[in-house]
């Protein structure tokens, strides 16, 4: 027990010092061999015989698809498709940004590029038409975390790796409370700004000319909207497996983006590339390192010591599967998603599993949670790039972004944990649970 203590101590301590993330638990996983007496030897095959997994492949080559798919000018064409249905109505242009923000998460699998693509794209226009710029902020701070929540989700193929889990399954358990989060956010958006009145409403089109520019509209988006059927229903067909469905996605955006939304040029592509690359390498390295840190906390019997602490506290479930949620939140707080869902995966999914928590449900809980840690305090990394993209004060956007909190993701995390039907109503109807 006190071994763990001090190796979580020093976990905490390296990353407050800011040493990245792997070398944190680098250094974690040497406090435990030193004071454990382990045989370190086992450690550095154990690693790279985890890492050793063609599923594994999905994530450079998803990473390198959101990459190109964000320089390729695909998300103007969502976001224009999008406006003709909600665009004129008070508030509507934060509805626009919250489907993009889905649909474009679909797409590339990736929250970071959905903020940057969608962002940049509708901050602007929603400056301009009289919004203000802390709600707009902190709405597509929490909005574009539909990406890791919407497959395909790089978070959910780590999740299934980690936890010895369907890929598919895991795809499908977020879908429904992705959809329950664009609802929320979207009234939460239509409520905050209820009582505005400089927000200016794009004057109403003829009929005819309306109708002529959805169909212009709808031909330019077709190609991007094609890419989710292409991806997923490839999948789901049994067609791809998830791997392959990522190389297709890459060979699908890069034609798209050079030669029908013609965002893609030489200089864009290759930064593409060395992008996808650098960050491919990080996570790689990333679950390396927690792969190892993981294991010696299974041999010293972390899972067991956080239930029997747990149960010490109280053995009713509904509490117990709530104090789960509340460690995830505090979690997803202190570090960024990636890390999050590797760290606490081998930890915590025994927990809840006996617990009685399906985990392909468990899925969908840490899905919601670690989102719901990225809009929070003190970390919260989407809210603090939110703010640079969108060019807002960060104490502007700390009130809309409570809101959305304790009216959109709170209650979505309540209802994805304690209705497990709408995580596994998808799952298995596919026949994956």
């Amino acid at each position: 027990m006190e071994t763990v203590l001090i190796a979580v101590v020093i976990l905490v301590v390296v990353l407050l010092l800011g040493v990245p993330i792997p070398f944190a638990f680098f250094a974690s996983s040497f406090s435990i061999v030193v004071l454990g007496g382990y045989d370190y030897s086992f450690l550095m095959p154990y690693g790279f015989s985890k890492v050793s997994s063609i599923i594994l492949v999905a994530i450079p080559l998803f990473i390198l698809a959101g990459n190109l798919m964000e320089d390729s000018g695909i998300a103007e064409s969502l976001i224009n498709f999008v406006d003709m249905f909600v665009g004129r109505i008070k508030g509507g242009l934060g509805i626009v940004m919250v489907v993009s923000c889905a649909l474009f998460g679909a797409i590339s699998g990736s929250g970071f590029a959905t903020l940057s693509s969608i962002g940049a794209i509708m901050l602007p226009r929603m400056y301009k038409a009289g919004y203000p710029r802390g709600v707009s902020a902190a709405l597509i701070s929490s909005a574009s975390l539909l990406g890791l929540l919407i497959p395909p989700s790089l978070n959910m193929i780590l999740y299934a790796f980690i936890g010895g889990q369907s890929v598919l399954a895991c795809f499908l358990a977020t879908v429904i409370p992705g959809i329950i989060l664009v609802i929320l956010f979207s009234a939460v958006n239509m409520w905050l700004l209820r009582n505005n009145k400089d927000i200016k409403l794009a004057d109403p089109m003829p009929r005819d000319v309306y109708f002529k520019t959805l169909g212009k509209r709808t031909r330019r988006a077709i190609p991007a909207m094609v890419a989710p059927f292409i991806i997923l229903g490839g999948i789901y067909g049994g067609f791809m497996t998830p791997t392959e469905a990522a190389a297709v996605s890459v060979v699908y955006t890069i034609p798209v983006g050079f030669l029908v939304y013609r965002g893609l040029k030489k200089d864009n592509f290759k930064s593409s590339l060395v992008k996808a690359s650098t960050t491919a390498g990080v996570v790689m390295l990333m679950l390396f390192s927690v792969m190892v840190l993981s294991r010696l906390y299974v041999m010293e019997n972390v899972p067991q010591l956080i239930l029997d602490f747990m149960m010490g506290i109280t053995e009713n479930r509904a509490a117990l599967i709530l104090m789960l949620n509340l460690f995830l939140i505090v979690i997803g707080m202190l570090m960024d998603d990636t890390s999050a869902i590797l760290l606490t995966t081998p930890i915590l999914l025994p927990v809840a599993i006996q617990l009685g928590i399906h985990p392909v449900h468990y899925a969908a809980i840490i899905g919601v949670n670690l989102g719901l840690g990225c809009v929070t305090p003190p970390t919260a990394p989407f809210l603090y790039l939110g703010s640079r993209i969108g060019n807002a004060p960060i104490n502007e956007m700390m009130g809309p972004t409570m809101w959305l909190i304790f009216l959109a993701w709170i209650p979505a995390l309540i209802l994805t944990t304690y209705i497990p039907g709408l995580a596994l109503f998808l799952p298995r109807m596919f026949g994956f649970v």
